[in-house]
């Protein structure tokens, strides 16, 4: 399937993925993934978080492929500007995270202990994240969860998940993006009916 994407020009690529298409996402990453790095290192100037910018920028891609206008720019340059923006907002966070950190080392004296432990409030929303996530990822087809699972709790790349698993490295970033893609939908989803509500098994 991916040899027959070859030929097709970066704007016939996008208007796959716009109609579902995960593997020309792949196709994509492929052909602009390289400079789309380059381009978040040098934003972030951190290896990580530049991974981190190109997989939100490639989802944001798979999720707005409807709304490109080839008229408007060339399908690269939309790509490269969704994961600027992703590795701008990046930077944003971490400049708030970094701010907030200093903050609470610098000011605290023991006058603004409360009732309410802030450290305590705050694991306890990463617990209740990782509930909502862990039960999302119950609805993806097993072949997507197992590529998220080793990759997000095993910390294999996806180079590694193809050779630990025997798969075309293609196969292993579709189902990477159709997973994520799905996984980003169910917990939008979930945001939007209320709390979330875990599936809890005997």
């Amino acid at each position: 399937m991916r040899s027959q994407l070859a030929h097709l020009s970066d704007e016939a690529l996008v208007a796959l993925v716009a109609r579902g298409d995960d593997t020309a996402v792949a196709e994509l990453y492929d052909r602009v993934g390289r400079m789309a790095y380059g381009l978040a290192f040098r934003v972030l100037r951190d290896a990580k978080l530049a991974e981190d910018a190109v997989q939100e920028g490639f989802l944001a891609v798979w999720r707005t492929a409807k709304t490109f206008s080839a008229d408007r720019a060339k399908a690269s340059t939309w790509i490269l500007t969704l994961v600027h923006r992703r590795a701008v907002d990046l930077v944003r966070r971490e400049q708030r995270r970094r701010t907030e950190s200093l903050d609470a080392a610098g000011g605290y004296d023991g006058a603004y202990e409360t009732a309410s432990d802030p450290s305590a409030e705050d694991a306890a929303w990463v617990h209740f994240d990782r509930v909502r996530v862990q039960d999302a990822l119950k609805h993806l087809p097993d072949t997507q969860r197992e590529s998220i699972e080793l990759a997000y709790y095993g910390g294999f790349s996806q180079s590694e998940l193809a050779e630990r698993l025997g798969l075309p490295l293609g196969t292993i970033k579709s189902r990477m993006f159709a997973g994520l893609a799905r996984l980003r939908e169910l917990l939008d989803d979930g945001a939007e009916e209320g709390p979330w509500k875990p599936e809890f098994t005997n």
